[in-house]
């Protein structure tokens, strides 16, 4: 198994730099085009982070992996709010303060159960498409209220990050297409690596891709998160992990099931969606805030979503090594 495990290790490395160039570079060409801050934030930086998941899912499912594809995405939802959001409160309480995200958090909550209904029968490619639409609606909400909203917080929080990283348009532009390219490039080499250690340890490509592959396509959200949190850019880091976990609940498992339609096991009910459900109720609850308290994510809160990723990780790795010395 070297060669695969060091498919996954460089692919992942590869996957990480180059998801990061493709943001700044995407958000720095809508800059340069002209797009609000807000609207940058929202979709560029929001979604854009959750394109090492789009296209990992996209090269899986359309290699005949679809449950990879699907472990993908809710593995990644789970270490967004586990790992991420958890860690980066634990170091610094998160205070909330965009109304975006405040209508945005709703609607992940709405997108998690919709996401339940449609795994009970295994998701076919027209339920596919049904999530593809409703991210599409979405989006177009958004930009709607996004040139209404231009004064969010979001807003302020998305200049300060642009004029972290400016760039030319050449520049932009250039930066945009290589980590795109690259992109592909490594998601291709993890999937081959990842595949080949699930076939040889005797467990489901589902399960390494709620592991291994879920923990390194989230890597961008927590280098951009720690990164929004040195500025104190709060409704940016938590921004981030909303709109990335909506892109990976309609948009990943979507355009996953329209190339191959996934039979999702019960146990994805029970185990992985249940916990992601549930950690997405803590999130919302902690950050719209509850008996009058204001929005924000203490450290204790973010401990306990910590804690419940951390829990959910060593079961998983649990079940991996009982699959890999039977």
């Amino acid at each position: 198994m070297m060669l695969p495990a060091l498919a996954v290790v460089a692919g992942l490395i590869l996957l990480v730099w180059s998801a990061e160039r493709f943001v700044d570079g995407a958000a720095a060409t809508s800059a340069r085009l002209g797009l609000s801050p807000l609207l940058i934030g929202m979709l560029v930086i929001g979604f854009g982070t959750s394109a090492p998941e789009m296209v990992v899912s996209a090269i899986a499912a359309s290699q005949g992996n679809p449950g990879l594809a699907l472990g993908n995405a809710y593995g990644s939802n789970i270490a967004n709010i586990g790992l991420i959001l958890g860690l980066v409160a634990l170091i610094a309480p998160l205070a909330v303060h965009s109304g975006v995200i405040r209508r945005e958090l709703p609607v992940l909550g709405g997108a998690t159960l919709l996401s339940a209904v449609l795994l009970l029968g295994g998701v076919v490619r027209l339920e596919g498409a049904l999530l593809l639409v409703v991210l599409v609606a979405f989006m177009g909400y958004s930009v709607f209220r996004g040139l209404k909203d231009g004064s969010d917080p979001l807003s302020s929080d998305t200049e300060t990050e642009l004029a972290s990283h400016p760039m030319s348009m050449k520049a932009a532009l250039g930066w945009t297409a290589l980590g795109l390219v690259l992109l592909v490039a490594s998601s291709r080499l993890l999937v081959w690596g990842a595949v080949d250690i699930a076939q040889s340890l005797g467990v489901s490509d589902l399960v390494i891709g709620l592991t291994v592959v879920a923990v390194g396509t989230s890597l961008p959200e927590l280098a951009s998160s720690i990164s929004a949190l040195r500025r104190r850019e709060h409704d940016l880091v938590l921004g981030n992990v909303v709109g990335s976990n909506l892109f990976n609940t309609l948009g990943v498992v979507g355009l996953a099931a329209v190339i191959s339609p996934i039979d999702a096991g019960r146990e994805v009910l029970l185990r992985d969606w249940s916990l992601m459900a549930a950690m997405t109720v803590l999130m919302v609850v902690f950050a719209l805030g509850w008996r009058g308290r204001q929005g924000r994510i203490n450290r204790l809160e973010g401990g306990a979503l910590l804690a419940m990723y951390v829990a959910y990780l060593g079961f998983m790795v649990h079940l991996v090594i009982d699959a890999g010395a039977a």
